[in-house]
């Protein structure tokens, strides 16, 4: 875990919403991304995320705030109520499956908002600035699943209610591959209960070359964040592929 600056511990308040930016076409994954969203591809029985959306609830979550784009109305179908497809499979007698199909639509409660233009990470959050409002909250990439004992939204949001500091999970990378995603420059910040393992950020940059990496810790995928980030995106010009990115933003809140 590494963190970025915030408000102060007294005001912290607890995170009660997360952003799930996925209006992203989902090149890399063609031609399975073809004819449906990245997120509905299939891991075992479900598709990528509900996974994540099962982390925002095992993390405390009550609100999802979904950004989605052209061609993905399947993530709205899979989380919406199916009374036919539940009486259908009662009359059956799968009752068991009727069951799993209405815990999908009742787990938490989600919004959706648009992203009309590929602009970016960051601009895929700040697209939903007027449904998290002026609290802090979580935002998970989702097509990623981070597996673990204790889902990593969670230790970030302990992280900010009991610091008041903005939290992004890393993990080390190869440094031959540091140009695929967003690197932190860290520094330990021993703390109980977290010890090593939690580090004050001194610079981030976006997919940098190997050879100007500041280190090989990759931003992977969680954050916790406080409502400053949205005046951040707001000023943050287009960098890295000309679009608005997140990690930008977090280098004027660092």
């Amino acid at each position: 875990m590494s963190n970025v600056k915030a408000q102060s511990p007294s005001s912290a308040r607890r995170v009660r919403k997360a952003v799930l930016p996925a209006a992203g076409l989902g090149t890399r994954f063609l031609p399975a991304t073809k004819a449906q969203p990245k997120e509905m591809l299939p891991v075992v029985d479900k598709p990528l995320i509900q996974y994540v959306a099962e982390e925002c609830v095992a993390s405390g979550i009550e609100h999802i705030i979904i950004v989605t784009g052209k061609g993905k109305n399947a993530i709205e179908d899979h989380f919406d109520l199916a009374p036919s497809l539940e009486r259908f499979l009662e009359e059956k007698g799968k009752k068991d499956q009727a069951e799993m199909v209405r815990r999908i639509s009742n787990m938490v409660r989600v919004s959706y908002t648009r992203q009309k233009e590929p602009l970016g990470l960051g601009h895929a959050v700040l697209v939903a600035r007027d449904l998290v409002g002026d609290e802090p909250f979580a935002v998970l990439l989702g097509d990623v699943i981070i597996p673990g004992n204790r889902p990593a939204t969670k230790q970030l949001v302990e992280v900010y209610e009991a610091t008041g500091i903005g939290a992004i999970a890393v993990e080390q990378v190869p440094r031959e591959k540091t140009h695929l995603y967003g690197v932190v420059d860290g520094e330990p910040k021993p703390q109980a209960p977290w010890g090593q393992r939690l580090l004050r950020i001194r610079d981030l940059v976006e997919k940098p070359k190997p050879g100007k990496a500041p280190s090989n810790l990759a931003i992977t995928g969680r954050y916790v964040l406080p409502p400053d980030i949205f005046d951040c995106l707001a000023r943050t010009k287009p960098g890295s592929g000309n679009e608005i990115q997140l990690t930008d933003a977090l280098r004027i809140l660092a």
